[in-house]
């Protein structure tokens, strides 16, 4: 480092610990600035030097909101490329960005909330587009590998501090401030923890976001979880932020608390240190912090843990030294190589789902691209401003040249008349450029969006041609042949005013609902209806205009045209990232729209030789059997046009792989609430149906052949190799994918579980020889008997091969690992949630702190079964700990009633537990079934000997011998 004169403070001296460093700056502020220093915004402690600091700058896919960026693939397809060494230079382009425009732009933060690692359980959740994958090893592998690249490789000072989101199974944004999700331990230690862990233990992770739901009853902002395991798995100061506006959601739409200082309290000691609320004014959060502090519901020491782990990370940002941080000084933005790097990235994004040898094109092929993204190169809520872009046409004019290429978007071209006769007309834009879609410059929609100056909606005798496309679900848009998309302003007036639909409340976005013999128009953005009247065009709650839709041309036809005089056809459709699943909205189906299948239909019908390309943030449901050839890839980015007509001409041989399983109906998938993996078979871990396409599954231009598969056991690690040959005649990559099952478990298990991937790339006749070091931790699952993970004894399946179904090689080993061991149950219980099946149930709080309870889901009727439970030489009583009204039945092995135990009255309050007890014979290893019925919550069953003195007799409790006919129902037995 370069050598300093003694400085003023030990702070600032670089020669001590950095533990020492940040109690010394700590020690220096007075209680009123470390409170200020809890919000997101941070002022500065002129006083001491101290700059004013910030939380929270997005960059999941590039540097987001703060103006023109490298715009990289989604994250999703960045999870798609199977490729962590490309995901690390991607982070790494992406945080010397960061660096380069915070040089400009003091507002750019170093404190960057990415990645997303929510595992992809569920493909109708809004954000898809968001995470990586379904599979917690893949997720965590390419989730590393983008923090190492945010937080750079020097040994000292980190380029950037990435946040992970969103702590913890939030995978839904229908009611996500409300919604619980119910996560057993098995699924919350095999599932939802790993890709957290795996990611932190790596080392490169600086903190974590709570998300918006709460998990068994209790909202994940003041999550025990975040004690018990977060801060266990590393050693640095990790810093917690919230997410934006989820403080005050603990009291306002979560009534979790009674106040907001109550509230604030809570989080602060449950970890979270940083408040994101109530945008720049940090007034409402300091006030409650104060507030909390004066009526004892927190101490400076709770406020001194919090600034202390916001401080370390500023330290390792180099903040105290700047002179000798090297980050700033090797910023860099918009270089060759980060334009090269978006390309590469867009090119091994891409999944080739089915080909039957139309693909590649040759040189001289005809072609017919059409659809609503053909032309398109779409933006998410999470991208940057784009300074450079490639729409499919684009790239494959560039490609092919655009002699060669005819276009058509496939949208209807209507005209709007009205009840008196006249039509919408949409006034020119002073200083709007008329360009044709696609040309490079596209309107910036920060310049056009949201504008009241821009000439608003008028009606005459002529109208003009809108440009209608459907996304599904009744949604359109309406665009002006300028290019400019209809949309609402504050002022309630209708412009066409917007580049693309966008904005935290889209303002784009219509419905044509039925009515008489037309249609009225509804703003779906502010759910009011367009009307006309002398005032002009603007939406309102009464007198809404019938409109007739007057159709000058069918988007079907002009594809039909397009496609009859080409010799292949590419239709590139999918979804607008900001329409019909995005943050705060979930998809309702994986249909294609019905629009999109239209025009898939009319060219499949005048020209067989027709390709789909989806261009999408989430798996579609489509059937490829009259297709000869199908791909897919997230939207791409500023390369994404290029990159996909590299890879149609055969230039790149496609090796995405795809990073969640697509379903081949909406009927094969779980409600969108339903958490468990295990129970309901979701992932491709448990789906037992057959995929449209599976995960891990992507095809090649070229073949390869896999051999040599052995494995080893040496000490705690097994040792897997096999090769990997390429067959064909050109050079291409394939991802080669190792998976194991159990094959004899004594619980339900994965039908296969990925261990491990490569990704190489062979030239014709190379052989790749993969390795892999498995330690036999990852053959474990949790059992919840023992609370823990453990290795079950037995014989595991090895599987290698290019997708979880499509497996080359197979061998087996043998693994000593632990015994299983029946519950002794007249030592600790049962704890309610640690159940081995479920029937109807739901995970609560058992108190606001800590600890879990199960209760009937909607308070009807429940069942919990706890398997081989030892009861030695014999119990004499049963006990349960409950809280609320209604029944607990107690059987054994699918036989009749023994006890069932009531409260005389309802219990007081959610966490006012009473025990009842009530007498049961019961000797040896049995298999426990628990019926809960009505709304109470069963927090623990217990067990005492025979031996015991007295049996215990709660007042209040009723307890009798049941005398129910018959076995104990059992849905759960299959």
């Amino acid at each position: 480092m370069t050598a300093h004169p003694p400085p003023t403070a030990p702070f600032r001296d670089p020669r001590l610990p950095l533990a020492k460093r940040v109690d010394d700056l700590l020690g220096r502020l007075t209680l009123d600035e470390k409170i200020s220093f809890l919000h997101q915004f941070v002022p500065a402690v002129e006083r001491l030097g101290v700059c004013a600091f910030r939380t929270g700058q997005e960059a999941l896919h590039g540097v987001a909101w703060m103006g023109p960026a490298t715009v990289f693939p989604q994250a999703v397809g960045l999870g798609a490329t199977w490729n962590p060494e490309l995901v690390r230079r991607v982070g790494d382009a992406v945080s010397k960005e960061v660096r380069a425009m915070r040089a400009k732009d003091d507002r750019v933060g170093l404190n960057v909330w990415s990645p997303t690692v929510n595992l992809l359980r569920h493909p109708l959740w809004g954000r898809n587009e968001e995470g990586y994958s379904e599979d917690p090893k893949l997720t965590s592998a390419i989730a590393t590998a983008y923090t190492h690249g945010l937080r750079g490789d020097h040994p000292v000072f980190w380029r950037t501090a990435p946040v992970l989101k969103h702590w913890l199974a939030h995978n839904n944004e229908t009611d996500r401030a409300t919604t619980s999700s119910s996560v057993r331990p098995r699924v919350l230690h095999e599932y939802d923890l790993r890709a957290f862990r795996d990611t932190v233990e790596a080392g490169a992770v600086a903190g974590v976001m709570p998300a918006y739901n709460l998990v068994n009853g209790r909202p994940n902002h003041v999550s025990p979880y975040l004690r018990e395991h977060l801060r266990t798995w590393t050693e640095e100061d990790l810093l917690v932020c919230s997410d934006a506006g989820a403080p005050s959601n603990l009291v306002d739409a979560e009534h979790y608390f009674d106040t907001h200082e109550e509230a604030t309290a809570a989080s602060l000691v449950a970890g979270v240190d940083s408040f994101t609320d109530h945008g720049t004014d940090s007034s409402p959060m300091t006030g409650r912090l104060r507030g909390a502090l004066e009526h004892g519901l927190l101490t400076e020491a709770d406020i001194d843990t919090a600034v202390r782990r916001q401080l370390s990370v500023r330290f390792r940002l180099g903040e105290f030294d700047p002179g000798d941080d090297p980050h700033d000084a090797a910023a860099a933005f918009d270089t060759p190589a980060h334009r090269d790097l978006a390309r590469e990235a867009a090119e091994q994004a891409i999944v080739l789902l089915k080909n039957d040898g139309v693909l590649p094109l040759a040189p001289d092929t005809r072609i017919a691209v059409v659809g609503p993204l053909a032309d398109e190169c779409k933006l998410d809520w999470y991208s940057g401003a784009l300074l450079h872009r490639s729409t499919p046409l684009e790239g494959l004019y560039e490609r092919f040249g655009a002699e060669r290429v005819e276009f058509a978007e496939g949208v209807d071209r209507v005209r709007l008349k009205t009840s008196a006769g006249t039509f919408l007309h949409v006034p020119p834009a002073e200083g709007a450029a008329d360009e044709v879609r696609g040309a490079a410059g596209a309107l910036d929609p920060a310049l056009l969006a949201g504008r009241t100056d821009l000439p608003a909606l008028t009606t005459d005798a002529d109208g003009t041609e809108l440009a209608l496309a459907d996304w599904g679900e009744g949604v359109l848009t309406l665009r002006a042949p300028d290019g400019r998309y209809l949309s609402v302003a504050d002022d309630g007036r209708l412009r066409a005013s917007a580049d693309q639909p966008g904005g935290w409340i889209v303002q784009e976005t219509f419905r044509l609902e039925p009515h008489g013999d037309g249609h009225l128009l509804k703003h779906l953005g502010t759910n009011r209806h367009v009307c006309v009247s002398a005032d002009g065009v603007k939406v309102a709650d009464e007198d809404p205009e019938v409109f007739e839709l007057v159709v000058a041309e069918r988007g079907e036809e002009a594809v039909a045209r397009a496609a009859a005089a080409a010799d292949v056809v590419v239709v590139v459709a999918g979804n607008d990232p900001h329409i019909n699943g995005r943050e705060t909205e979930d998809r309702t189906t994986l249909r294609l729209p019905a629009g999109q299948q239209r025009l898939l239909r009319a060219a499949r019908a005048v020209n067989p030789a027709t390709v789909l390309a989806l261009v999408s943030a989430y798996p579609y449901a489509v059937d490829p059997a009259r297709l000869p050839a199908v791909l897919w890839t997230a939207h791409g980015g500023q390369a994404a046009g290029t990159a996909l007509a590299r890879v149609l001409a055969g230039d790149v041989s496609p090796a995405g792989r795809l990073p969640q399983t697509w379903y081949a109906d909406d009927a094969d998938l779980p409600d969108l609430l339903d958490y468990d993996v295990i129970g309901s078979r979701q992932t491709y871990l448990y789906f037992g149906g057959t995929p449209l396409f599976p995960f891990g599954h992507g095809l090649s231009y070229t073949s390869f052949a896999y051999g040599g598969l052995t494995a080893r056991v040496e000490g705690g690690t097994v040792r897997v190799s096999f090769s990997v040959t390429n067959t064909g005649d050109i050079t291409a990559d394939e991802v080669a994918q190792l998976y194991a099952r159990a094959v004899d478990p004594c619980v339900p298990r994965p039908r296969r579980e990925l261990l491990d991937h490569r990704r190489v790339t062979l030239a014709p006749g190379a052989t790749a020889c993969l390795d892999f070091d498995l330690p036999l931790s990852v053959f474990s699952f949790w059992d919840v008997a023992q609370d823990r993970r453990r290795v079950e004894p037995g014989a595991y399946e090895l599987l290698a091969g290019a997708s979880c179904e499509d497996v080359r090689l197979r061998t087996t080993i043998t693994l000593e690992g632990e015994p299983t061991l029946p519950r002794a149950v007249l030592t600790d219980g049962l704890p309610a949630a640690r159940y081995d099946e479920q029937s109807g149930t739901e995970i609560v709080d058992r108190t606001k702190a800590a600890g879990d309870a199960v209760t009937p889901a909607g308070a009807g009727t429940g069942e919990l079964v706890y398997r081989a439970c030892d009861f030695g030489p014999g119990a004499a009583e049963v006990t349960v700990e409950v809280t609320g009204e209604g029944t607990v039945e107690f059987s054994l092995d699918g036989g009749p009633v023994l006890a069932v135990l009531s409260p005389a009255a309802p219990t007081r309050g959610r966490y006012d537990y009473v025990t009842l007890g009530a007498p049961v014979s019961a000797a040896g290893v049995h298999d426990v079934r628990i019926r809960l019925c009505g709304p109470l919550r069963l927090a623990h069953v217990g067990f005492s000997g025979r031996g015991s003195a007295e049996r215990r007799h709660t007042e209040g409790a009723r307890h009798r011998k049941a005398p129910v006919p018959g076995p104990f129902t059992d849905p759960l037995r299959t």
